[in-house]
Parts: structure tokens; C-alpha cells; sequence
């Protein structure tokens, strides 16, 4: 294979930018910037994600069955580098960010976040480096309404930069 070509088509996939949270409990309280999300059903309503099998995130889904997406809106790139570093709690913030439980599972949720979703782990797909959590969705908040169509109003990888990459 040529790895240059991989690299390339593998970066023409587009991706929506959005922080997973997720309390493990006994302060295991984790958050990560991810960006491979997708519905994969309408009923019941599902979602999936790539989740790094060695992050704090990971480790506190698995313990908890429970994870938030927060879902950024365009203008949030700060608020997506926050979390590319590992989650550091404070008083009511993580990475200094403030958060409230979900009313449905008790999930951190960015109050910053133009939406959110509340799920509860229905499956973990165990292959390769990133593992795929398929969660269903029981709650779900729209903090900021979108002007126009909801999908162009999501922060995407393009707006990171341009030499903020995935995949390859």
C-alpha cells in the first residue's frame, strides 16, 4: 500500500469536532476532544464512536456505562484544544471549563457546548488502537439553536487549522 495515498484519502473523510465526558466515579471524572461520531440508528436513537482505548475517557465509560457529547458549534476551537490534554477536575469545571451532571445519567456536560447528548454504552467494539463505543442516546439538550441547517453549524477538523489532521 502506498502510505502517502492512505494517508491522503484517509484525511478526506470529514469529521465534526466534540468532547466526550464521562465520571467513572470516585473522582474518575474524564473528558477528551474526539471526532469520530456518527448516528447509527434512529430507533432507538444510537450513535457511534472512536474512543482511544488508553485515555481516561475510555477507562471511565467502561466503568461507568455512561458518556456526554457535547457538541461544539463553529467559533469553539479553544474550547476543542482544552481537551486534547488529559481532564483535570476542579470546583464544577474540567480543564477549566465549567460542567453540570446530566439530569439522565448524571454525565458531565459543558455548559459552553451548543448541544449535548446523554447516553448509555450499549457496546464496545474491541479492534485496534480506537475502540467503537455504540451508546444509545436518552437525553439530549440544545443549549445554542443553530441558524440554518444544524450540520454546518458543528465545529469541523478543517476549522482546528491547518495542520490539525486525522487519520492517515
Amino acid at each position: 500500500m502506498d502510505d502517502d495515498a492512505k494517508k491522503t484519502a484517509l484525511r478526506m473523510i470529514p469529521y465534526g469536532i466534540y468532547v466526550a465526558t464521562a465520571d467513572g466515579g470516585d473522582g474518575m471524572l474524564a473528558a477528551a476532544t474526539v471526532n469520530w461520531m456518527t448516528q447509527s440508528s434512529f430507533s432507538p436513537p444510537l450513535i457511534a464512536m472512536g474512543v482511544k482505548t488508553d485515555s481516561g475517557l475510555y477507562a471511565a465509560l467502561k466503568k461507568s456505562g455512561k458518556i456526554g457529547v457535547n457538541i461544539l458549534g463553529k467559533g469553539q476551537e479553544g474550547l476543542a484544544f482544552a481537551f486534547f490534554r488529559p481532564a483535570e477536575a476542579g470546583e464544577g469545571t474540567i480543564n477549566g471549563e465549567p460542567y453540570v451532571p446530566g439530569p439522565a445519567t448524571g454525565a458531565p456536560l459543558l455548559t459552553a457546548a451548543h448541544a449535548q447528548l446523554e447516553c448509555e454504552v450499549r457496546q464496545i467494539v474491541e479492534l485496534g488502537d480506537h475502540h467503537v463505543v455504540v451508546a444509545e442516546v436518552v437525553d439530549a439538550s440544545v443549549v445554542r439553536q443553530p441558524e440554518g441547517r444544524p450540520d454546518e453549524a458543528v465545529l469541523e477538523m478543517k476549522n482546528l487549522g491547518e495542520k490539525v489532521f486525522y487519520g492517515g
